[in-house]
């Protein structure tokens, strides 16, 4: 094996459900966006404790904050004030613990994940990733088009990131009971193509069970482009609805750190290269990752 292939890219974890862990607040469907306003700190503690973990790359925590989201489920006016403190947080917590790790800008689902069916139609695609992209641009290194279910929603995002000129890496959702598909229904190796096509340096794919995403590297491993994965812990994701909060979803009992280390492990030996968690997968996780990958000689690092 030769040296970069013993590179490994560590992603945080799952924000959103480590911030509703940790807050005292009642769940919203502005889910992690929320405790930005009302607890900031929590959001700086979560982001120190990722990197004390040894992630690498930490996403910002602007999941929830898209035009449309908070038009629904708060107001308008919020989009720019929780993206000052979205970028904030992610940068006083890389200041606190003094390592030279990444911060990935967030480019989420417009009106809800796991839903192809409500991703707007392209002209309001475009212009909305586009006001993500120049909200975030001078306060990341990356962009991360996160949990896209459908090609054209990842191919807006991905135009939007490539035009400010930084790495865009993007992750698919995957069917939970076929990981060669998004939730879409389409092909995962032909959104994979598209995106690569048009600027996507890496492959990933995100917030599916760990089994669909261990499918989905079988996949993503057949094409020429750098991939990875980093899955959920809940037992579905059908109960949420656009709008709905968290409290619909339930966890795994067998996902503790140890349980998830072993999937991700199957990644890496499948050629994964970017690895991490979503919803569910916290800082113990992040630890006992970057601890058995170290005991097997892959180096951690940020890109």
């Amino acid at each position: 094996m030769n040296t970069e292939s013993r590179n490994i890219v560590l992603l945080d974890g799952g924000m959103g459900q480590e911030l509703r862990k940790r807050s005292s607040q009642p769940a919203s469907p502005l889910w992690s966006a929320q405790v930005m306003l009302d607890e900031p700190h929590l959001v700086v503690d979560a982001h120190r404790d990722f990197i004390a973990a040894g992630a690498q790359v930490i996403k910002l925590n602007n999941y929830s904050a898209t035009p449309i989201r908070l038009e629904r489920d708060g107001s308008a006016a919020m989009f720019e004030p929780l993206h000052a403190a979205a970028l904030n947080a992610a940068r006083q917590a890389r200041e606190e613990s003094g390592r030279e790790v990444r911060i990935a800008g967030c480019l989420p689902p417009l009106v809800a994940s796991y839903h192809a069916d409500s991703v707007p139609d392209d002209g309001v695609c475009q212009r909305d990733y586009r006001r993500l992209v120049k909200q975030q641009t001078e306060g990341v290194d990356l962009f991360l088009c996160e949990t896209m279910s459908l090609i054209r929603e990842a191919r807006a995002a991905t135009i939007a990131a490539v035009e400010a000129e930084r790495p865009v890496w993007v992750a698919f959702t995957v069917d939970d009971r076929d990981g060669t598909r998004l939730r879409s229904g389409e092909r995962l190796s032909e959104a994979a193509n598209e995106v690569a096509s048009i600027g996507a340096e890496r492959i990933v794919v995100n917030c599916s069970v760990p089994e669909a995403v261990t499918t989905a590297m079988y996949e993503l491993a057949t094409l020429d482009v750098p991939f990875g994965g980093y899955a959920n812990g809940f037992t579905s994701v059908a109960p949420l609805q656009p709008g709905g909060t968290v409290d619909a979803l339930m966890s795994r009992s067998d996902l503790d750190p140890a349980g998830y280390a072993e999937h991700a492990l199957e990644w890496v030996r499948l050629g994964a290269t970017v690895i991490g968690g979503c919803c569910e997968v916290g800082p113990a996780h992040i630890a006992e990752l970057a601890r058995r990958l170290t005991d097997d000689d892959y180096r951690l690092v940020a890109y």
